[in-house]
């Protein structure tokens, strides 16, 4: 058997006796983590320290990774299938990162630095069939407490950082700060810029997610972050929660055993309200994640080293993935096309198929199609249930 070291060499597993000492904290290496699955589409495998950070650029071409190695890592989604997984690295110098996340442009990305306590920003120069990156200035200390995400609005007009006080910044590109936000959670547990770019939202100690939305006027100026609405039902703290592609669904986990799924594309300026579509269990071990795919369709949940997968509408627990990582889940999330889904927690990525979404995708097309009126539209919705029966069964098949 072979055992992967730090520098992503598969090597033989006996390794030389003369030295025990230096080698008696990395005992456990010696039996490395193995996990399989039949939807285990790939495991990615290039950084030599654990990664704490995933995140897909929003043209789904590539996956960052950041990690205690002081590299970030960017993926070519289009090699998920492949035997060989290239990727390019970014050194993090004399630091490393928290956090990562793309420009809407793919131009840059941001990391949060973990002894800086800052934004650095990274530029990307497209080369070829590669990236040149080079790091640019750091953001001013701002926070105060420790940092748990940053994100970039997919309108590219403001960055968002929140600490596990009770504060969340927001930023212009350049590094001024534009708005504080006092969430009064208490403690913040988890905070993130909706993928639409028009939110920010936070959960906590108190059992509810609130959110905000950051208001730019007609020619592109700050004006205001006003509160847009809650998720109000859980009957304990939040631990997390997500949003759909364009912020009309939500999901929550909470310490209440429960997890739920929110319409959210309301007339909040009306003062209505979101409501709840459906109400699940979880298994109630924590740390958890909560992952909703980007068509709403796919709960996913980490709970400490698993991962449940549930169909959104029925609750129905479409896949359970054990012992997926040999530590604590650190990241869990969707691709922008639905396929996949990855999961971090160690020194590896591992890549799911999305099996759930697209027997989820079938049942509403089928649907679809007895309320189906013309033959045109039958038509097309025959031919993209037989696209997605036959992409589920090559699934299958591998």
């Amino acid at each position: 058997p072979l055992a992967e070291q730090a520098n992503g060499k598969a090597v033989p597993e006996k390794q030389p006796t003369k030295k025990q000492k230096p080698q008696r904290p990395r005992k456990e290496k010696a039996q490395p983590h193995t996990f399989s699955h039949p939807l285990l589409a790939s495991a990615l495998k290039a950084h030599s320290g654990s990664i704490t950070c995933l995140d897909f650029s929003s043209n789904g071409k590539y996956l960052a990774s950041c990690s205690d190695d002081r590299t970030v890592r960017i993926w070519s989604t289009k090699d998920f299938l492949e035997k060989e997984h290239r990727c390019m690295r970014a050194n993090v110098d004399l630091d490393h990162a928290t956090h990562v996340r793309f420009s809407p442009d793919c131009r840059t990305f941001i990391v949060f630095l973990a002894n800086g306590d800052t934004i650095r920003v990274f530029k990307m120069t497209k080369k070829d069939d590669a990236f040149i990156f080079s790091a640019h200035e750091d953001f001013p200390i701002r926070h105060k407490a420790i940092v748990i995400n940053i994100g970039i609005a997919e309108t590219g007009k403001f960055i968002m950082t929140a600490s596990n006080d009770t504060t969340i910044l927001i930023w212009n590109r350049k590094g001024d700060v534009l708005a504080t936000i006092n969430t009064n959670q208490v403690a913040n547990a988890y905070a993130s810029v909706s993928p639409c770019g028009r939110f920010v939202a936070s959960c906590g100690f108190t059992p509810d997610v609130k959110v905000w939305e950051v208001c730019f006027g007609k020619s592109g100026e700050f004006r205001e972050v006003s509160r847009a609405f809650e998720l109000k039902g859980h009957s304990a703290g939040v631990c997390g929660f997500a949003f759909s592609n364009d912020s009309s669904r939500m999901a929550s986990v909470s310490k209440d055993g429960t997890w739920k799924l929110w319409k959210t594309d309301v007339e909040y300026k009306k003062q209505q309200d979101p409501y709840l579509l459906f109400t699940g269990k979880w298994s109630g071990k924590e740390p958890c994640r909560i992952a909703l795919s980007p068509d709403g369709r796919t709960v996913a949940i980490a709970s400490v080293c698993d991962i449940t997968v549930y169909n959104a509408q029925t609750g129905a627990v479409e896949e359970e993935f054990k012992s997926v990582h040999p530590a604590v889940i650190s990241d869990l999330a969707f691709d922008i096309n639905n396929r996949f889904l990855v999961s971090t927690g160690d020194r590896v990525i591992r890549v799911f198929h999305n099996s759930a979404g697209y027997r989820a995708a079938i049942a509403d097309m089928k649907e679809m199609l007895k309320k189906a009126n013309t033959k045109g539209t039958k038509d097309r919705l025959q031919q993209q249930i037989k696209d997605a029966q036959k992409a589920l069964d090559a699934i299958y098949k591998q």
